[in-house]
């Protein structure tokens, strides 16, 4: 049994503004099991309820010494925890609303067409970077990717080795990927 158990609220304020530990664990036994409930009623979830009043009782520690309530310790703390959860309704109210506003941009027409000029954009800067390759090399990669030809076919249709053909793709992927991304840095 605890020996603070007798002192009302008001001395128990006292002695805690002290920074006496055994007062705050008096505090805290007398009122976290009915602020969480009350916090549950309002948040109607027992994390953020459990969350709500140990922050309340953070608080209340930590400003020990510049407490100023002028209200009943159990007011005090009461309020508290309606505050803190009026501002977790707040906050999922913004978070609400800004997916509510994302989920209508991705859904708006504009972002289509956004994303139809990306595309459009990169395909016209690889068939650029594409028609900068060396003639033999840009027909090979032609054929490799644009006419779905396998390496035996393009060899055999070009009169080279098929390790002509490997070779000649493999540089020119080099070459692409080196100047694409180069231009993606800029």
């Amino acid at each position: 049994m605890s020996l603070y158990r007798k002192y009302s609220d008001s001395d128990l304020l006292q002695f805690l503004k002290n920074g006496d530990e055994r007062v705050f664990s008096e505090i805290y036994t007398r009122y976290h099991s009915l602020l969480y409930i009350y916090a549950h009623k309002k948040l109607q979830d027992k994390q953020e309820a459990q969350d709500v009043v140990h922050d309340v009782f953070i608080t209340l520690w930590e400003k020990r010494f510049e407490l100023r309530i002028q209200i009943s310790l159990a007011n005090y703390l009461y309020t508290a925890v309606r505050n803190k959860s009026l501002d977790i309704f707040a906050h999922k109210k913004v978070e609400e609303k800004y997916l509510s506003s994302l989920q209508h941009f991705l859904q708006s027409p504009h972002t289509a067409s956004d994303l139809m000029v990306r595309e459009h954009d990169i395909k016209a800067l690889i068939e650029k970077e594409i028609q900068a390759l060396p003639p033999r090399m840009r027909e090979v990669f032609k054929l490799s990717r644009n006419a779905h030809f396998s390496h035996e076919e393009i060899a055999k249709a070009l009169g080279i080795s098929k390790l002509t053909v490997d070779t000649q793709i493999k540089r020119a992927l080099k070459v692409l990927r080196l100047r694409l991304f180069r231009d993606q840095a800029k």
